[in-house]
């Protein structure tokens, strides 16, 4: 799955960018300094500005990439929303017993994220930990529909369609396979959150993860 996954470019709705940063050690840099960056200052803090003094570069060559610091954190979204899909699809292909595959699957989408070393420009644990913490601010916007429509969650949405169509093959009578697949997803990402700001509101911990939460769910929901 390594060799498989290190040669696959991962693809993004061309209308995120200006320039696609992939194309050129400047984009690369921008990409990988930003998310350095974010996750140090947090995003309402992060500003062209600064990732041009961090990177040694024009605030204006930034803008040649992205078009604001908006679509930059969708840009950064997709493409870990992208990475996870492989990661995903390549992890569950083999098995044929549904239950063990959905229990991958949950287990791919919610546990803590190792960087992977095949990435040398993006640092896919400091991508995650943004994710966690600044991944709805991509979408709790004015704009969301009109971006919805031009495809910005395409991505994000087909991981969520992915797991659905698992939890269909596991349960087929279960009315709420949608549901339940966007609250593992994205309530993955907030128990993450709990535990590490929140600890009191929350059963995860060092020892219990939102892995654990969601196995014990999926148990008691689609076995009954």
């Amino acid at each position: 799955m390594d060799q498989i996954l290190s040669n696959i470019k991962i693809q993004i709705n061309d209308k995120l960018y200006v320039k696609d940063p992939e194309t050129s050690t400047l984009g690369k840099k921008i990409i990988e300094e930003s998310i350095i960056l974010i996750d140090s200052i947090g995003f309402e803090d992060f500003t062209f500005k600064k990732l041009g003094e961090k990177i040694g570069s024009n605030e204006s060559s930034i803008y040649r990439y992205f078009e604001n610091k908006h679509k930059l954190l969708v840009y950064l979204s997709s493409w870990y929303w992208s990475w996870m899909e492989y990661r995903l699809v390549f992890a569950t292909s083999n098995y044929s017993d549904s239950w063990e595959k959905l229990k991958k699957a949950i287990s791919i989408v919610t546990e803590k994220v190792e960087d992977d070393q095949k990435t040398l420009h993006i640092n896919e644990s400091i991508l995650n930990k943004i994710i966690i913490a600044e991944f709805t601010k991509t979408f709790h916007t004015k704009e969301v529909d009109q971006e919805n429509k031009e495809g910005f969650y395409f991505i994000y949405k087909r991981v969520i369609n992915r797991i659905t169509t698992i939890i269909n093959e596991v349960n087929p009578d279960y009315g709420f396979s949608k549901s339940l697949a966007s609250n593992i997803v994205e309530g993955a990402l907030h128990q993450h959150f709990l535990k590490d700001h929140m600890k009191t509101i929350t059963d995860c911990n060092q020892d219990i993860s939102p892995t654990h939460f969601y196995f014990d769910l999926i148990e008691k929901i689609l076995k009954k």
